[in-house]
């Protein structure tokens, strides 16, 4: 074999960090190493797989073409590895998940996982759809958790649960003592949401559908407890995840509003590269999430 699994994973780490110097950080190796890695790894066959512009790397037409296969190939190493540790249930585990199911569902959903597989070592990463799209796209990540449905040819997208959206005001707003909200009541209000990018943004714009360009968007918020804490202020009212208010309506200091002739539902989904290696610890995620 004319390459090594060493140096085909100094493929990968350089290709995400777009740079040598984090990528042997990454890998606990010296920069000269994994400078050695890839320059023996492209001498070897030929090829050049990056563009160097400076102290930055990035992968070139010839480097994108690999970088699914190779990182298939990493992927069935570990799990030989495992299985050859007789570590075959799970291993190690980059799961990403969006701000509304990491902080409410994901958290949750690892701290029982890990109770019953005890030598499972899982890293969580919460951004937005948008981000954990891209992180799942580059291979950083085993799978991901989103709220939205991406279109991309280089996704595997699979259905997990059903999720309702929220609307919510503070008590003393003057919506607070409608029974429902009319379509003018929406046009009215001054809405505080999630940002572009986002898949709660994403469904609040589909329920929207007709008249969303005309609706008062005063604020676009990062984070869920930004919006809450926005809204308790007074500012307008919101659209969440139902599972981001349950402790707020509990208290009081935000309460429900109904708005019956738009549809509030959404669901959850799965995202997998489709030249990902769906390992044994992929599959027990996966299976655990939908008993859970």
């Amino acid at each position: 074999m004319k390459f090594t699994l060493k140096q085909m994973q100094v493929f990968l780490a350089v290709a995400a960090h777009e740079n040598v110097s984090h990528a042997a950080h990454e890998l606990a190796m010296s920069q000269s190493a994994a400078s050695t890695a890839l320059m023996e790894l492209e001498h070897r066959f030929k090829v050049s797989l990056f563009d160097r512009i400076g102290k930055r790397v990035q992968l070139n037409g010839h480097g994108q073409l690999i970088r699914p296969k190779v990182a298939a190939l990493i992927s069935r190493a570990v799990e030989l590895e495992n299985t050859l540790s007789l570590d075959v249930e799970v291993g190690d585990l980059k799961v990403g998940a969006t701000l509304t199911i990491g902080n409410y569902l994901a958290i949750g959903i690892m701290a029982r996982f890990m109770q019953e597989h005890v030598d499972a070592k899982i890293e969580l990463t919460v951004e937005n759809t948008a981000a954990i799209v891209q992180k799942v796209k580059k291979f950083e990540l085993d799978i991901g958790l989103i709220e939205g449905e991406p279109q991309d040819p280089d996704l595997d997208v699979s259905y997990w649960r059903e999720d309702e959206l929220a609307l919510f005001c503070a008590p003393n707003h003057p919506y607070a003592g409608k029974s429902e909200l009319s379509e003018q009541d929406l046009l009215d209000a001054q809405w505080i949401v999630r940002e572009q990018g986002s898949g709660t943004r994403q469904a609040f714009d589909r329920a929207m559908t007709g008249i969303l360009s005309n609706l008062d968007l005063r604020l676009e918020l990062q984070h869920t407890e930004g919006i809450k804490r926005s809204v308790e202020a007074g500012l307008g009212i919101g659209c969440l995840s139902k599972i981001t208010l349950v402790d707020a309506f509990k208290r009081g200091s935000l309460v429900p509003l109904n708005a019956p002739r738009r549809n509030w539902t959404r669901k959850f989904y799965f995202i997998l590269h489709k030249q990902k290696f769906l390992s044994n610890g992929v599959r027990s995620w996966i299976t655990y999430c939908r008993e859970t």
